[in-house]
Parts: structure tokens; C-alpha cells; sequence
């Protein structure tokens, strides 16, 4: 029997979630399978992997061959790395001691690599969020400016329009004064 680590699609449509799991290689994908190794959520940033490092180690010294996608997954983790160099180590190339400090290095390095991206998308983010909120608070200025040039416009075309007012009435009150002044002046001399 062949067996391989693959992917077995679960979650809804359009948002998958995976468990990796060791199959045989003639069941089908979603269906029987020997041993459930982890689980891979490509919908996060990064992608979220829990993977039992101890059993997909011991599946591929087995044999069990990955698939591509779950090639990628196991080099990510570090399983493909640890089993060369256990390979090396069965070739008496170095020693278990030396595997291990290479195996530990390469992982500090590659936990260093996924935090600098975890903190490069947090600040990434708050900088989105700082200039929405620059933008938001400028298109506001420009509002309350434009809502105050009307009324400073409406304002003072009041004001015009009460000084016209005030300009008729008073070119009205002197007229009507002259009407009424010279009315009697001219019933006067009638009189007499």
C-alpha cells in the first residue's frame, strides 16, 4: 500500500480548511484515512499551520510520500530539513548533536523570518488605519470650511439685503417728509 501526506479539503465553500493527514493513496481525498498529522488554514495572514512534527517525521522515514502542497507545508515546518539531516546522521556524516544545533538554528532563523512579518503586517495595518483616519478628518475640515463660507455667504447677503432695505427706507422717509413739507406750503399760499 502507498501512502501519502496529503491534504483533506473541510470548512465551507469558498473558505477552506485542511486537515493533513497519512492516506492511502487510493482513497479518496476527503474520505478514509490512516492518521490525522495537523491542520493548514490558508485564510490567514500568514497561513495558520498546526502540524504534529514527531508523527510526520516518523510517517515520511516510513516512506509515505507528500504531495506537493504538503511538501511545501513539511519544508515550511522544518520536517524535510530535520529528516536530511537525520539522514546525515545515519551516514555518519556528523554527529546527533550537530543535527540538532543546525536543526535549532534554522528553526530560530525561520521564527524570526514569520514574526517580522506577523509585526510588519500589524504596523502595516495601523498605518492604514492612521491615514484613513488623516483622510476622514481632512474631508471633514473641508466641510465644516465649505458649510461656513455659505454662511458667511448667506450672512452677508442678509446683511446687503437689510442694508438696501434700510438704504429705500431711507431714501423713502425723506421723500415722504419733502411730500409732507411742501403739501402744506403749497395749501398755505392757497389760503391766503
Amino acid at each position: 500500500m502507498a501512502v501519502k501526506i496529503r491534504l483533506a479539503r473541510h470548512g465551507k465553500k469558498g473558505y477552506a480548511f485542511y486537515h493533513i493527514v497519512a492516506a492511502d493513496s487510493r482513497a479518496p481525498r476527503d474520505g478514509k484515512f490512516i492518521e490525522k498529522l495537523g491542520t493548514y488554514n490558508p485564510n490567514t495572514n500568514p497561513a495558520t499551520i498546526d502540524l504534529n512534527f514527531e508523527q510526520a517525521l516518523g510517517w515520511l522515514q516510513k516512506g509515505a510520500q507528500p504531495t506537493d502542497t504538503c511538501r511545501a507545508i513539511l519544508s515550511y515546518k522544518g520536517v524535510l530539513y530535520k529528516k536530511h539531516l537525520l539522514g546525515g546522521v545515519a551516514k555518519g556524516a556528523f554527529s546527533e548533536a550537530e543535527a540538532e544545533a543546525r536543526f535549532n538554528k534554522w528553526l530560530d532563523a525561520k521564527n524570526g523570518k514569520i514574526e517580522a512579518k506577523t509585526n510588519k503586517l500589524a504596523t502595516d495595518a495601523k498605518s492604514a488605519e492612521k491615514a484613513r483616519l488623516a483622510a476622514e478628518a481632512k474631508v471633514n475640515e473641508d466641510r465644516a470650511k465649505a458649510i461656513a463660507e455659505k454662511k458667511a455667504a448667506a450672512e452677508a447677503a442678509a446683511k446687503e439685503a437689510e442694508a438696501e432695505a434700510a438704504a429705500e427706507n431711507a431714501e423713502e422717509a425723506p421723500a415722504a417728509e419733502e411730500a409732507a413739507e411742501a403739501a402744506p406750503e403749497t395749501e398755505t399760499p392757497a389760503a391766503e
